[in-house]
């Protein structure tokens, strides 16, 4: 069980949460940051913060799925891109809305920062997500 807390006293958010709870007893994931790479270890997009930023959603999904979770499992998401203009942040929080991951809403940090693990990359997310029960089939 997830609870999604926006706190009323606060600047609503524009479309995460400020917090999410997740009872004790439910199994968590904490994923690695996600990146810009192909399955042969090449930079997608190469340049370009916004074609990095889908397939940086793409593996998180793939990451995700591994572990038996989705994108509405996500509790917390940290996404950093290497820029320090708004606008270009703007750009790849825009694909992070257009993923599905803010129908939580789940609780995000954008970062803008210097650089990043690997020659050209430009965006990364990390996430921790619940594992849900798998469904017994009825």
């Amino acid at each position: 069980m997830i609870q999604r807390v926006t706190v009323p006293t606060l600047f609503p958010p524009p479309v995460y949460a400020h917090a999410s709870v997740v009872e004790a007893g439910t199994r968590l994931a904490f994923l690695a940051g996600a990146v810009p790479l192909d399955d042969t270890g090449a930079i997608v997009g190469p340049g370009d913060p916004v074609r990095q930023a889908e397939q940086v959603i793409a593996n998180l999904r793939e990451q995700l799925g591994a572990v038996g979770s989705d994108l509405a499992h996500v509790v917390v998401t940290e996404v950093y891109v290497v820029s320090g203009e708004p606008a270009v942040l703007a750009a790849v929080w825009k694909v992070v809305e257009a993923s599905g991951l803010s129908a939580g809403p789940h609780s995000s940090t954008l970062l803008g920062v210097a650089c990043l693990g690997y020659p050209g990359q430009l965006v990364e997310i990390t996430a921790t997500a619940v594992v849900p029960e798998p469904q017994e089939d009825r």
